[in-house]
């Protein structure tokens, strides 16, 4: 390639498909520096006009309450959060497009969702009790049932989700009466072998909790000491429940005030109202009882095997230990 003829030219133009004086170009180059001459010499292209600390202002006004900044609107849309940006009296001040805007947003994982409530318990012994669940769950698995209810459950067409045609949806009548009155699934749970059970009743009270605690009693009849974790309701701590949980050796672990998801059968209500509830038209009470219980019947002989979840208390007890976090304690504590 040292010299190239009048005919070369034209050929190796052909054979790449590219220009003559191109190739007359890349041949004087390579007689000047050899392999060096196929190098892209790329552009470094236009100055980033959006700095490192520009997206992290950015990122970081985005998160941040409008109020705080004492903009009179209580969440940003991208126009109001690039204004700000581009006229904003600090010292710094970022001009960027929306569409700049959301690119950047997506890139640093913040997203638009919807505002959720929390409360921190105010229960004076809420470490203790959470202390005493997570002792009998890690030690007496196979021991430790979990109460609650489900409800209120009425008798109406209830919104769902459902595969179907696209643009033919699967539709319910537009009937929302409660003609037949609200009824409660009084449940039980047992966590050693991840079985649901339990009774629809009309309402809420100490007499149904106490059935329901005696049913969890029979599912182990060999007299020894057996855990409830239920929540502290009036309806579950009356004289006679006390009095018989002492009785038959039937500990009742309440969870602290504002700490039902201390509950393990909070974790199963999802599912039953996804695949029992939603979508459902059923005509009365009966029905629905029956399809309830068809389910649990069913979700019962799936059960996961005991093993199973003997490994996943491992994993998230030892998830806990290198976190060095007790199970139930926030990683930052509320002021």
């Amino acid at each position: 390639m040292a010299s190239a003829s009048g005919n070369t030219v034209p050929a190796i133009a052909r054979l790449v498909q590219g220009d003559e004086d191109a190739v007359r170009e890349v041949i004087h180059r390579f007689n000047e520096m050899g392999l060096a001459c196929l190098d892209p010499r790329w552009a470094g292209g236009r100055p980033r006009r959006i700095s490192l600390d520009d997206e992290a202002f950015i990122v970081a006004t985005a998160k941040t309450r409008p109020a705080t900044l004492g903009q009179p609107f209580t969440r940003w849309s991208l126009r109001k959060l690039a204004d700000y940006l581009a006229h904003n009296h600090g010292p710094h001040r970022v001009v960027v497009g929306r569409e700049r805007l959301r690119e950047l947003l997506h890139k640093h994982d913040v997203t638009f969702q919807r505002t959720k409530t929390w409360k921190e318990s105010n229960d004076p012994n809420a470490e203790a009790k959470l202390a005493r669940i997570e002792e009998v769950t890690n030690r007496f698995p196979d021991r430790v049932f979990a109460f609650d209810e489900f409800g209120p459950l009425t008798v109406r067409p209830q919104a769902g989700a459902t595969w179907a045609p696209a643009g033919h949806p699967d539709r319910l009548p537009a009937n929302y009466h409660k003609l037949h009155g609200v009824r409660q699934f009084h449940a039980c749970y047992s966590v050693g072998t991840d079985t649901l059970w339990g009774v629809v009743r009309r309402r809420k009270s100490a007499a149904n909790t106490l059935t329901a605690l005696k049913s969890i009693r029979a599912a182990r009849p060999d007299g020894a000491p057996i855990y409830v974790i239920l929540d502290n309701l009036s309806a579950h701590k009356g004289t006679a429940i006390r009095a018989w949980a002492a009785r038959n050796r039937v500990e009742l672990c309440f969870t602290p005030t504002y700490s039902s998801w201390a509950n393990p059968i909070e974790a199963h209500f999802g599912p039953l109202r996804m695949f029992v509830v939603a979508g459902s038209n059923h005509p009365n009470h009966t029905v629905a009882t029956r399809a309830l219980h068809t389910y649990l019947r069913w979700r019962n002989a799936n059960a996961r095997h005991p093993d199973v979840l003997a490994a996943q208390r491992r994993e998230r007890a030892r998830i806990r230990s290198e976190r060095q976090r007790r199970w139930g304690q926030p990683a930052i504590r509320a002021a």
